[in-house]
């Protein structure tokens, strides 16, 4: 039985599978038992549409990830063989255009999906998001011969994508970004690092912003290296708090050669590239804290109506009532904000980057702040890998921190409020 899906660019039709989930009663500690109606209910203010492309991401996230994230999370596995029947379902590419393979969906669909998708794994998710801004940057800033040697391989999800932009000594900096690209002949000659890379030595393109200039922004382009260039190395694996299901290196260039044709848009413009794909990616991380943080209180309310205390279930301690509460209330505040951040970008509302700023910060501190709530009502079993609580919190933790850390958050915010 097939599912049909109308995108919004030129009326494409997608045919994508409709799954089934299939949930035996023994896995209630993978997946919470029963969904919300009412209040946190994650279909809330939905078209039609979207609402059957969160049931066939939440469907697939409950069926082929959420049995698996335990043993990902602990084994640091990266499931490529997961991340390609996403793809199949359209999800490779999900708002980039279709001329190449993408699916043409909206940014508050990709929103959705990734949401969805996060209930199960958190870290896969993440990653998928960051291939998907790959991709969607190739799409957007490349020409018609790069969109075509990469962009289905993107999109299919046969090849993966990494974005480069910190350094060792350049993180909320961006600007001031090191690695040098010297131009020679028919090629850049790429020297220096870039670190926190996810999906790095796993993935086969490296997008990269480098020093074609002088000092500032106006210095920088975007470069694009294949996996296998003479000159690109990895660093060791990083050993983190969370996000295990994806590699992180520090990827190296030395003496790297790329051809001059690997150049996305024009020389000059990588940071402005690199901040139309934070916009972007800010909505991203944003929805896959939501998606980790609702399914941590579904697990708390689960937990609530069975673990009795003093003779009681605790979902009968009036005190505990309020907190869940409160946190389905900020829950679905932060749901609401990320998904206005997503239609601007949509809109290309010139106001989109304050307001991708303002959604990433709230959701994000939001949603870690509801997985530590729900480990605490858990009492010493959150505290324990048995239970799925304590690998939410690890990887939700990060969000507070990339695509952009929420101080710097709060600094684009308090410029747009006091600028003339």
């Amino acid at each position: 039985k097939m599912l049909r899906l109308v995108s919004r660019s030129v009326g494409r039709l997608h045919q994508l599978p409709l799954l089934r989930t299939a949930v035996s009663s023994s896995s209630s500690l993978v997946v919470p038992s029963r969904s919300f109606s009412g209040a946190a209910d994650p279909l809330l203010g939905l078209s039609d549409q979207q609402r059957e492309i969160y049931e066939l991401a939440s469907n697939f996230a409950n069926e082929n990830m959420a049995p698996h994230a335990e043993k990902w999370d602990q084994e640091e596995y990266l499931p490529t063989d997961v991340l390609r029947q996403l793809a199949g379902l359209g999800f490779g590419a999900i708002y980039a255009k279709d001329t190449y393979g993408g699916s043409g969906l909206s940014r508050v669909e990709a929103a959705v999906v990734f949401e969805a998708l996060s209930t199960a794994c958190v870290s896969t998710t993440a990653y998928l998001s960051i291939h998907n801004m790959c991709a969607w940057l190739i799409d957007t800033f490349g020409n018609d011969a790069q969109r075509a040697k990469y962009f289905p391989l993107l999109a299919s999800a046969e090849h993966f994508a990494s974005y480069c932009l910190t350094e060792p000594n350049s993180g909320s900096d961006s600007s001031s970004l090191a690695t040098k690209a010297v131009r020679d002949g028919d090629h850049f000659v790429l020297n220096g690092s870039k670190a926190f890379i996810s999906g790095a030595k796993e993935s086969n393109v490296y997008l990269v912003m480098c020093r074609t200039g002088g000092p500032g922004p106006k210095g920088i382009s975007c470069v694009l290296v294949e996996k296998g260039t003479p000159g690109l190395s990895f660093g060791r694996k990083e050993k983190k708090l969370g996000w295990n299901s994806q590699p992180t290196h520090m990827v190296n260039f030395t003496d790297c050669r790329v051809p001059v044709s690997n150049l996305i848009g024009n020389e000059g413009e990588g940071f402005k590239i690199a901040m139309k794909a934070l916009d972007g990616g800010r909505v991203n991380i944003a929805s896959c804290s939501v998606g980790g943080a609702h399914a941590c209180l579904k697990h708390a309310r689960d937990h609530l109506l069975v673990r009795k205390q003093f003779g009681k279930p605790l979902a009968d301690n009036q005190y505990l009532q309020f907190k869940m509460a409160d946190m389905a209330t900020e829950l679905t505040s932060a749901r609401l904000m990320v998904r206005q951040a997503a239609k601007m970008i949509d809109d290309q509302d010139p106001n989109q980057t304050v307001y991708c700023s303002m959604a990433k910060r709230f959701a994000t501190d939001t949603g870690f702040k509801v997985c530590n709530d729900a480990l605490q009502m858990f009492g010493g079993y959150g505290y324990l890998k048995d239970y799925p609580i304590e690998r939410y919190l690890r990887d939700v933790r990060v969000h507070q921190i990339l695509e952009g850390t929420n101080e710097i958050m709060r600094l684009i915010i308090a410029r747009t409020l006091f600028k003339d």
